[in-house]
């Protein structure tokens, strides 16, 4: 099953998370395994910068789960002023993830900005 149908959804759970880019390398923000049941509508991601200077941020959509496949990038490359918030996706904007697809992050500095998300778990 790629996703369920949204009509006749039995379930759907509002959540949110967040990930702290600890390093310069592709991070999973939010990832959708095989055979989960479920589609994951990402609302809102936003990326805040809690140092004091500028520091860049990719985000990609991954068509396979654990950032496999191949990514699509929502932003690439956009600077984050210091002690500042970049709004990447919001009610304007949203995302299907079906399973087997993922959402990733990669900073240009490490230990300076932190992903939130917040999505539906419909199933």
């Amino acid at each position: 099953m790629a996703a369920p149908n949204l009509i006749a959804a039995t379930a759907i759970y509002g959540k949110t998370t967040g990930t702290n880019l600890t390093s310069t390398s592709a991070t999973t923000v939010l990832n959708n395994a095989s055979s989960s049941g479920k589609c994951l509508k990402v609302n809102t991601l936003n990326v805040a910068n809690y140092g004091a200077v500028a520091a860049n941020i990719t985000v990609n959509f991954n068509n396979a789960a654990n950032l496999g496949g191949t990514n699509f990038s929502i932003v690439n490359t956009v600077s984050v002023p210091a002690y500042s918030t970049l709004n990447v996706i919001d009610k304007t904007s949203q995302y299907y993830l079906e399973e087997n697809q993922s959402l990733g992050a990669t900073a240009g500095t490490a230990n300076t900005l932190i992903v939130t998300c917040s999505y539906e778990d419909i199933s």
